[in-house]
Order: C-alpha cells, then sequence, then structure tokens
C-alpha cells in the first residue's frame, strides 16, 4: 500500500504516521523492518528493491521517503527528466509483498506535480495545510481538552498571538499549562507565566516575514516582539542566527549535499522547518547575503552607540531588508 502525507505543517504530518505505525505492528519489530531515503537523491532502482524485500521478525515493513515529490515540482515549465523513469513507480509499488509499505512523505505539492498525479489514484492521501483563525483556535481547545484541561478566551487569544502557528511549539506549551494550572481553567496570567518559550519562538515569523521581504508583516510582528518585551538586540541576535543558517544553506547547496546532511550539518532539531530555509535561501545570492549581514552591524553599532534609538533603528533596517530588491546593492 502507498500512503502520501504531505504539507506544511510537519507537526501535524508526523503525528499522522505515528499514528499509522502503530497499525503495523509494535515498535521494535518495526523499527526493524522500516527503511528511510532522502528522495531527492533516491533512484527507482534502490526505492523498489527496499519496497520489494519481505519483513524480517515482523508483521509488516516500512518505506519511508522524504522529499521524492519535489523533485517533479514542475518550476521550470518542464518534466524533470527523469520522470519516464519514475512513473513506473506506481505498478512497481502495487507489486510489493502485501505486508510491506511505502510512505511518501513531502512539504507542499502542486496538483499538476507529474509523480504525484500519477501516485494519486492509487494512494491513501493526506494533506496537512497550516491551520489559521478558527481551525487553529479549535485545535488548541481539542488539545487541551485531551489534557483534562479548559481555557478561557483571553488565554485562547493570547496562546494563540504568542505561539503563532507552529503546532509543535503550541502543543508543548499546552502541556505545561495544563500541569501548571492542574484542576482549574487556564487564565491568560498563566499563558504570561509559564510560555516564556513561546514568547521567545514568536520572534520567528517576524524573522521569516523579513527575509521574506513582506514590510507591512515584518513591521507589525517586529512591533509586536517589542511590546512583548523582547529587546532590539535580542532581535538582532535572532536575525543573525537566521542569516548565519542562510549562509550556509546557499552553500551546502551549490555543494549538492542532501537534506538530510544539511540538517546534520546546520545543527537545526528535527522539527526545524529546514524545507522553508532552502527556499528562503533561494532567493538570496551570497553578495546580497553579505549586504544583508553589513545592514545588521551597522544597525547593532547605531544603536550601541546611540545615533538612533532602538525602535527607529530597528524600523529603518526593517525597511531597507524588506524594500530593497531591485536597488543595485540589493541586486548582486
Amino acid at each position: 500500500m502507498i500512503y502520501i502525507l504531505i504539507g506544511a505543517d510537519d507537526f501535524s504530518l508526523w503525528e499522522k504516521l505515528t499514528e499509522l505505525k502503530r497499525g503495523w505492528g509494535d515498535e521494535e519489530s518495526l523499527a526493524l523492518n522500516t527503511t528511510v531515503f532522502d528522495g531527492r537523491h533516491l533512484t527507482l532502482p534502490q526505492l523498489l528493491n527496499a519496497c520489494n524485500t519481505p519483513p524480517f521478525l515482523g508483521a509488516n515493513r516500512l518505506v519511508i521517503v522524504e522529499g521524492i515529490l519535489g523533485r517533479f515540482e514542475q518550476k521550470t515549465g518542464g518534466r524533470s527528466p527523469d520522470f519516464e523513469e519514475w512513473k513506473r513507480l506506481g505498478d512497481g509499488a502495487l507489486n510489493m509483498p502485501p505486508d510491506n509499505v511505502l510512505v511518501l512523505i513531502d512539504g507542499e505539492v502542486a496538483r499538476n506535480n507529474p509523480l504525484y498525479k500519477s501516485l494519486v489514484p492509487i494512494s491513501k492521501v493526506w494533506q496537512f495545510a497550516p491551520l489559521k483563525g478558527m481551525e487553529l483556535q479549535q485545535w488548541i481547545s481539542s488539545r487541551v481538552a485531551k489534557c483534562g484541561g479548559e481555557l478561557s478566551p483571553q488565554a485562547m487569544r493570547l496562546l494563540t498571538e504568542m505561539g503563532g502557528e507552529d503546532l509543535g511549539i503550541l502543543a508543548n506549551e499546552i502541556d505545561k499549562l495544563c500541569l501548571y494550572a492542574y484542576g482549574r481553567r487556564i487564565e491568560a496570567e498563566d499563558v504570561r507565566q509559564v510560555t516564556s518559550y513561546v514568547r521567545e519562538a514568536s520572534v520567528f515569523p517576524m524573522i521569516d516575514a523579513i527575509v521574506e521581504r513582506r514590510v507591512s508583516v515584518a513591521m507589525r510582528l517586529m512591533h509586536q516582539s517589542l511590546t512583548e518585551g523582547m529587546t532590539p538586540p535580542y532581535l538582532l541576535v535572532m536575525l543573525t542566527r537566521q542569516l548565519r543558517l542562510m549562509v550556509q544553506a546557499v552553500e551546502l547547496s551549490a555543494q549538492g549535499v542532501s537534506l538530510a546532511k544539511r540538517r546534520e550539518q546546520l545543527g537545526v532539531s528535527p522539527k526545524y522547518p529546514i524545507e522553508k530555509l532552502v527556499q528562503q535561501s533561494a532567493g538570496y545570492s551570497m553578495p546580497r547575503l553579505v549586504r544583508v549581514y553589513e545592514k545588521l552591524l551597522e544597525t547593532d553599532t547605531a544603536i550601541k552607540t546611540g545615533k538612533w534609538k532602538d525602535e527607529l533603528a530597528l524600523d529603518l533596517l526593517v525597511a531597507e531588508l524588506c524594500c530593497q530588491v531591485h536597488s543595485k546593492k540589493a541586486s548582486v
């Protein structure tokens, strides 16, 4: 059987995979019979060989492939040159031993992706889009209820604002809140007391907006972060950290390093959205990244020497980084 799990909501995707695994045998025997591939450098014979290997001392064999569908995204207007070979994957997978399972995992995939289109009719497909608005609030309420807790409307609003759309962070903080407020309703003050990590993590949407040059969103989130008590030096440190990761991502991409190896060499956690980092880095040349670093240094110096007030310095920085797209300095 083929299962396809795709979407930008990594947390829900991996939770679904964990749920599916429970139906495929006990944890120890399944681990013994699980093979994981980086799809970006996988060949069809390698995959079919793994799919056709019978389980050893277990009920099922599980083959997981991360990123294979992304190879066939039509970003340049044409099919991947090896699609004619890979379109045989469906027939090959259908001939797997009955106890074998193939799971394809990827980020957002277009409907016209040729490999995806060829596999959908013979696969079970789950799509995991980021939750927003009422759907996100319903997810939070459900998560709190599973922990045996209850959330006030004010606490819900504050937790949503501080946690953003990262379900992994929200789930962790909800667990802590339910323990902290055991036996009573979770209030807004509980969120302020317990979720310091969420407060720090909420800086990442601001950083994403800056590097993706969404100026109005970046400005709003930057001032929101300052209102929540984050200091300008802290915001600069976090932005510099992201720049360092982007520089490394550009270098590793140029070297043809696999996605799994990039995660390892970058030293980020398994839940870090490395696909997003790669996508963001693709929009920057190395000279431009150097220029961004210079602006960060100039801003830090201006704040420390009193040349500009903190908020003004950050306003100027965000405006320049977001809007300096087609100028001579940025088009390097």
